[in-house]
């Protein structure tokens, strides 16, 4: 759907017109809609009667036949309802009671004349290396691929097509066993599944994971056997493994489209896309652009330089810039919204992947959003959603504070559970942590974690694993020494890591009483960059003030942005004015030279540490 300024104006005012309001969405409104008697609560006979527009002593006359004696003031419960409803040639229909913070179970009804066809979200799924990304490189004539570490997507990624003049909104999904659970979030938000099966290998474990995920979303799936170039291949070996999952071809009896493709040498594509078209065609999809956003975060991150950032798939309704908006529990007014090729775009109607800025906090992969009229609306709901999130984190459970008294509780014959916060650099970098530590569980230990989301380790996180004698884990992400402060006072365990076989190792060495001796890293100081210098010849020299410890000459140092690691290395000079220092205290400016690293910028943190033996 084009816009021009004027119409976009226009359409704005609409949707104003249309979304509905807090009393037409959330409340106990009984109504008959299109025949359809919508009722949240039990009834009078004189309220029901008078809602279907026929006389109460007629109600009660059916009854009495039934031998059930009731007056006008009688209540009536949802299955007489439903009698009634049927009697008088009405259907019926029981709709839960909605507060404004739970939008996302609210069911709201469009009229016909508002819906329009909207694009079909397509999901590329498959096992690793069966060619997913490049499919999508030959679908947009691009080269995504070449971009990957290892060749592997390491998160979603969504994208836009004109087909035949239709527009297809395309989402790739890691193949990666860790990314199970970005995998079904894909399914979740879905019209149709593109299964890809690498003809030269066959049905493989993530091939059947994609499977199930599609069949539990309830979508069609098409079937692109690919690599279909390459010797060895075998597209009947591919379709006949697929019949042992109920994936049958329509070539051997069943409904599933099916194309055999070369994604490398851009073989066929354009069959498989017509088969997407057809498909879409016979689901009729369709929505209304009148009405304010309603969507799900495809996923999110803390970008380094533009804080909290969203990469949103709208679902229904148009979101505009500078609309106000609830993602999961953060909430904010939209700076920015930008397209798949970072180009900035006013607006974006239903089916439209988005990038935005503007968040209060770094929303979960999977949650829901909505757009609202009024900043003090959106704020108050994510206030209300915050606070329900917490109460429900704690009621999780105690366990134990440390991973001394997880080895101290096996030792001794109990059954352990131990909580875990989990805070990382990316939603999906936490979910794959997330997996693998609950693949710990076992008959002895009970690993839960209670919190998993992407951003810095912040106050709430403290007083959250404080409350529910939880550890943190921080995976490429740091505590400000405030933070740690806090942790300290509160006696919370603080672990960080970099890598995730190293951090499952640890919580394994743990679960079997593995106690050893390791080295680890003690922090010693943070300096905060105060102003920057270029000196040349020589680089960028940061001008710092001690917040925190004291920085030693002969640390190393990891740079930080927004709680985020954007560097580690080593401090090539520390200076207190034109001298020479061993170390600098808390409360002292001084200037640090980054070895090897030119890109300091005001308000990032130099954190200095050194190595220490301690027992694991």
């Amino acid at each position: 759907m084009k816009y021009n300024k004027q119409t976009s104006k226009r359409d704005k005012n609409q949707r104003e017109s249309n979304i509905p309001t807090k009393k037409q969405s959330f409340s106990n409104l009984n109504k008959v809609n299109n025949g359809v008697f919508v009722f949240t609560k039990s009834l009078t006979v004189g309220e029901l009667a008078k809602e279907l527009n026929i006389n109460a002593s007629d109600i009660i006359k059916k009854l009495f036949l039934q031998k059930k004696l009731v007056t006008i003031n009688n209540y009536l419960d949802d299955e007489t309802i439903g009698e009634i409803c049927l009697e008088f040639g009405y259907d019926f229909k029981k709709q839960e009671i909605v507060n404004e913070e739970d939008f996302e179970k609210a069911e709201i009804q469009d009229k016909e004349e508002d819906l329009v066809e909207r694009p079909a979200v397509v999901t590329i799924m498959g096992h690793v290396d069966h060619g997913k990304t490049t499919l999508i490189d030959a679908i947009r004539n691009s080269n995504l691929a070449a971009a990957e570490y290892g060749g592997i997507s390491q998160e979603i990624g969504a994208y836009q097509k004109v087909i035949n003049g239709k527009k297809i909104t395309f989402i790739d999904t890691p193949g990666h066993e860790a990314f199970s659970a970005m995998r079904a979030r894909g399914a979740s938000v879905t019209d149709i599944v593109i299964l890809v099966v690498a003809a030269d290998d066959g049905v493989m474990p993530q091939t059947i994971e994609a499977i199930d995920h599609a069949k539990a979303a309830n979508v069609p799936i098409i079937v692109a056997v690919n690599k279909m170039d390459v010797p060895g291949a075998n597209p009947d070996k591919v379709l006949n493994g697929l019949m042992q999952h109920d994936v049958i071809a329509e070539k051997f009896g069943g409904d599933v489209l099916t194309c055999e493709i070369s994604a490398k040498k851009k073989q066929n594509i354009d069959e498989l896309l017509e088969d997407v078209l057809l498909q879409a065609e016979m689901l009729q999809l369709k929505a209304n652009p009148k009405r304010y956003a309603i969507g799900t975060v495809l996923e999110a991150e803390l970008d380094k330089g533009e804080g909290p950032k969203a990469t949103l798939l709208v679902q229904n309704g148009t979101l505009f810039a500078s609309d106000y908006v609830v993602v999961g529990t953060a909430y904010g007014k939209v700076r920015r919204m930008t397209n798949e090729h970072k180009q900035v775009i006013k607006e974006a109607g239903p089916g439209t992947p988005l990038s935005v800025i503007g968040l209060s906090e770094v929303p979960a992969a999977g949650d829901r959003f909505m757009a609202f009229p009024t900043e003090k609306q959106a704020k108050d709901i994510a206030e209300k959603r915050r606070l329900k999130k917490v109460e429900e984190e704690r009621a999780k459970g105690n366990g134990v504070n440390s991973l001394d008294d997880l080895y101290s509780k096996i030792n001794e014959g109990q059954l352990a559970q131990i909580n875990i916060v989990l805070k990382a650099d990316s939603t999906g970098s936490a979910e794959a942590v997330k997996a693998s530590l609950e693949k710990l569980n076992n008959d002895q230990v009970k690993v839960n974690v209670i919190r998993s989301a992407a951003g810095a380790i912040t106050e709430s996180d403290i007083l959250l694993a404080g409350a529910s004698n939880a550890i943190i884990y921080g995976f490429n992400v740091r505590p400000s020494a405030m933070i740690r402060k806090k942790a300290e006072e509160e006696k919370v365990e603080i672990r960080l890591h970099r890598i995730i076989y190293a951090l499952t190792e640890e919580m394994e060495d743990a679960i079997k009483g593995q106690m050893k001796k390791v080295e680890v890293e003690k922090v010693t100081g943070q300096a905060e960059v105060r102003n920057v210098f270029k000196v040349s010849k020589v680089g960028q020299i940061a001008g710092c003030m001690v917040t925190d410890g004291l920085i030693k000459s002969t640390n190393k140092v990891r740079i930080l942005r927004d709680g985020a690691i954007i560097y580690e290395g080593e401090i090539e000079s520390l200076k207190r004015f034109k001298d020479d220092a061993k170390e600098v205290k808390q409360g002292f400016e001084c200037g640090i030279k980054i070895k090897n690293f030119n890109d300091i910028s005001v308000g990032d943190i130099i954190e200095g540490y050194e190595m220490v033996e301690k027992d694991a």
